[in-house]
Formats: structure tokens, C-alpha cells, sequence
């Protein structure tokens, strides 16, 4: 980097700063408050995850100006997709969808195979930065501010992470609003969920001998990028009985009908312990 670069990020590293000891004293609601209304475009980039609807949910609720926008990627699971379906409708909001270029998927079909993100790790990582990456920057194009719902407690990187910070490669403020809550806040019914996290369907695995902990990602794929602003390192709903081949389990449907995903988010956010947010339900809750 050089001199005048270095004094040209001086002032959003400043500002950023000064915005994290701000958002430091506020509660969630006042935290998306300020944000909103700093200028700028503000996109919230969600995975579908516990701590992206928490998010979702004071935006619809309070109307905030904030785009949301999510990676359909082409692989996601059919839950996932019904969940933005369902998102949507609860809270009368538009969630914006932002898919791979066909040209780059073909241009990766050329090199790798279609499929070929199960044969290597850089055919993995490959796949990642066409279906994630490249969508990713589209979504924050024109984006002063890029919230996202990444937490301290979710992992040993995540560990210092600030309520805003300077993010110098995309030159936008990122903003996480989350940053101080810990898992038993986020997630109220953490014990009767299934579904940890929403990715793509090769990025998972089955359970298996040497893999105890069915949906786990795989290891070539624990540092993807996931939709709502940090690498995939949280579990997802997953029942499998290839790598290759991802099956629905016999028992993936809730009481009321609808699919373990679905559900899962539902008893998570559904059976909410925040003030004023016991209405927060999704997929078959009445």
C-alpha cells in the first residue's frame, strides 16, 4: 500500500471507529436504526441462518431502509428456497436474489465438469468464487454500508470481531450488528434445532465413522464464503447418504408438514425469548 493510500483510509477506518463505540451502547433495534440512517445504501446480505432472520426480522418489523439480498447459488437446498419464500411473505419484504452468470458457470463447467467441485479442492474453491464471490460483489455494488450477522462466539477468528469495521478490499463500511451476542440469545431453542446453517448441498457431508456430526462441511470447503458474510464453519441441515448424492432423511418433516429446515427455523425463532419479538415464526408455526 502506499502513502497516499494509506492516508486516503485513514478517514473510513476513523469513522468506522467512532461508529463501533456508537453501536457499542445500543440494543439490536437501535443498532439497525442508526445504521439505516447514516446515508448511503445499506444491503444486508443474508445466508437464511438463526442470526441472519434475527436480523431480517427487526428490519421487516420496523421497515428499516436496508436492502436484503441473499446468493441463490443453484445448489441450495429446496428448504432454503422455500424459506426465502416464506421470509418474504411473513414480513412483507423483498429479499433480493442474486445467481451466478451463466457465462462463468459454463466457463467452469468447461474446465472442471459441472460437477466438479467433488473431485478437488481448487475445483471447490473455484465453484465458491463463481457461485458465491463474483454474486457477492454484485449484491454490494453501489453499498456504503454491508451489514451482516456474524457473531464473537461463532468461532476463534470471529473472536474480536467489532461492531463496525473499515473493509478495505470493497471500500463500504461493514457493520456487524451481532457482533456481542452469544449463542443462548441468538439462538432461544438451540437444542431442539437441526438445522445450524443454510449452503449449498455439496458443501456438506454425511455422517459417517470418521464424521460423527451429520451436515458438517466438508474440509475443502469450511473457508467458503457464505452469503451472510463470513466463511461456512456452522453446520447445515443435511441427511445424506453419499457426499455425491444428498437425500431428504425419512424423519425431515416437521409435525406440521413441512420440511426439518423450515422447522428448525421456526422453533428457533418461533419460541423467541427477545422483547417484543414472540411473533417470530416461519414455516408451519400458526
Amino acid at each position: 500500500m502506499t502513502a497516499i493510500n494509506t492516508i486516503a483510509e485513514e478517514g473510513p477506518i476513523a469513522e468506522a471507529e467512532a461508529l463501533n463505540d456508537r453501536l457499542a451502547g445500543l440494543d439490536l433495534a437501535g443498532r439497525l436504526s442508526l445504521v439505516s440512517g447514516l446515508g448511503g445504501r445499506v444491503v444486508f446480505t443474508t445466508s437464511l441462518g438463526i442470526e441472519d432472520q434475527v436480523i431480517t426480522a427487526e428490519i421487516g418489523t420496523h421497515r428499516l431502509p436496508i436492502d436484503i439480498a441473499t446468493l441463490q447459488t443453484g445448489r441450495l437446498f429446496a428448504e432454503t428456497l422455500s424459506l426465502i419464500d416464506e421470509t418474504e411473505s411473513q414480513y412483507d419484504i423483498h429479499i433480493h436474489r442474486f445467481e451466478p452468470e451463466k457465462a462463468d458457470i459454463d466457463a467452469y463447467a468447461a474446465q472442471y465438469g459441472l460437477n466438479g467441485f467433488y473431485e478437488s479442492v481448487e475445483a471447490r474453491h473455484a465453484c465458491c468464487g463463481v457461485r458465491k464471490l463474483k454474486p457477492l460483489a454484485r449484491a454490494l455494488e453501489g453499498a456504503a454500508i454491508w451489514v451482516t450477522g456474524l457473531r464473537r462466539g461463532q468461532s476463534a477468528n470471529r473472536a474480536e470481531t467489532p461492531f463496525a469495521e473499515y473493509d478495505a478490499e470493497r471500500h463500504l463500511l461493514k457493520v456487524n450488528p451481532l457482533a456481542d451476542w452469544d449463542r443462548r440469545r441468538s439462538r432461544p431453542s438451540f437444542r431442539r434445532t437441526a438445522c445450524r446453517s443454510i449452503r449449498c448441498t455439496p458443501a456438506v457431508i454425511p455422517r459417517s465413522a470418521a464424521n460423527p456430526a451429520p451436515g458438517r462441511s466438508s474440509p475443502a470447503s469450511r473457508n467458503a464464503p457464505a452469503a451472510g458474510g463470513g466463511s461456512r464453519t456452522k453446520r447445515a441441515n443435511a441427511a445424506c447418504t453419499s457426499p455425491k448424492r444428498p437425500q431428504r432423511s425419512p424423519h425431515s418433516k416437521s409435525p406440521h408438514g413441512f420440511p426439518n429446515q423450515g422447522a428448525a427455523t421456526a422453533a428457533a425463532l418461533g419460541k423467541s425469548t427477545f422483547p417484543g419479538k414472540a411473533n417470530i415464526k416461519f414455516c408451519g408455526e400458526p
